[in-house]
């Protein structure tokens, strides 16, 4: 397995698939036309190769605020549904946190759904992270009549 930064649209449309896994309201122009705006402010996807292809990604930005300082913030951490449970996550985001280390990050922090409760157990259980706070969020849009 290998891991390497995806910087190319070509690159980006061979991860579509795998990011779809997780972000499922995305199609793949949405998808396109965010990356050309998230590379701009500070956004790397990162993906976990093996001899078949894009097995998992990491998008990630390293951010600085008051309470975690420099830090990494992971904002999608996906695995295709296929290869689950042979490593790939543990590794990626291993890989992760020595580019945090690297790059003089304090921690690296993340945000997952609620309804991701396997995904919770992965990275309490096997990546020793700690859950911290709730993240709360409202939506500005206006919503249909």
């Amino acid at each position: 397995m290998e891991i390497q930064e995806l910087t190319s649209e070509v690159e980006w449309r061979a991860a579509f698939p795998v990011m779809r896994e997780l972000r499922t309201e995305l199609t793949q122009s949405e998808f396109l036309r965010l990356r050309e705006i998230m590379a701009r402010e500070g956004y790397h996807l990162f993906a976990a190769r093996d001899e078949n292809g894009i097995v998992a990604l990491a998008g990630i930005a390293v951010l600085t605020n008051l309470y975690y300082g420099r830090h990494v913030w992971v904002y999608d951490l996906v695995t295709a549904s296929a290869e689950r449970s042979k490593g790939y996550g543990n590794r990626l985001l291993s890989f992760i946190e020595e580019f945090a280390r690297g790059d003089n990050c304090r921690c690296v922090a993340l945000s997952s759904g609620l309804q991701r409760t396997d995904a919770h157990r992965f990275y309490e259980q096997r990546m020793s992270y700690n859950k911290t706070s709730y993240t709360f969020q409202k939506s500005l849009l206006e919503e249909p009549s």
